[in-house]
């Protein structure tokens, strides 16, 4: 399958250092199915960073999944929200878990206000899954969160 990560550059080697804390998965390198969906990314990001967009192309060989330690959420499932709202808000940015790959829906880009109005009380775990999940209608990603995982991604060329 052919995955796309949306970016202002063009990432040859990927260094998980690089990559943010405290996203849907924890620390990762997230990629998409969707090529529209890495493009929206990769442009939210140009805006953000005053750049140009590029979208990444990477094979990865789904037969490769059984040697990994995976998790699959098929849909905005309680223990989805759950697992997002853990990593949105662990305080020293440390991925809770040891998968080397998790594909899950994405979350809506407004979590922050919605984790907030959880916090503090004005909704209920349920009305925040609810208003977690993606505008634009179920989206998902693979995040790859180990370098074992990682190097099982091959750069597709342009």
């Amino acid at each position: 399958m052919i995955l796309y990560h949306g970016s202002t550059i063009d990432i040859e080697k990927i260094d998980l250092a690089k990559s943010k804390p405290n996203k849907d998965f924890g620390k990762a390198f997230y990629l998409s199915l969707d090529k529209e969906q890495a493009m929206e990314m990769a442009q939210f990001k140009a805006e953000f960073e005053d750049g140009t967009p590029v979208v990444n192309a990477y094979e990865f060989d789904e037969d490769n999944l059984q040697q990994f330690r995976y998790k699959r959420f098929e849909d905005y499932t309680e223990e989805w929200a759950h697992f997002v709202y853990d990593h949105r808000t662990e305080p020293n940015g440390k991925t809770l878990h040891d998968y080397d790959i998790v594909y899950g829906p994405i979350a809506n880009d407004r979590i922050g206000a919605q984790i907030t109005r959880f916090k503090q009380g004005y909704i209920t775990f349920d009305e925040f899954l609810r208003r977690i999940q993606y505008i634009k209608g179920i989206t998902f990603q693979y995040a790859f969160c180990t370098q074992k995982a990682i190097e099982k991604l091959i750069k597709k060329q342009k």
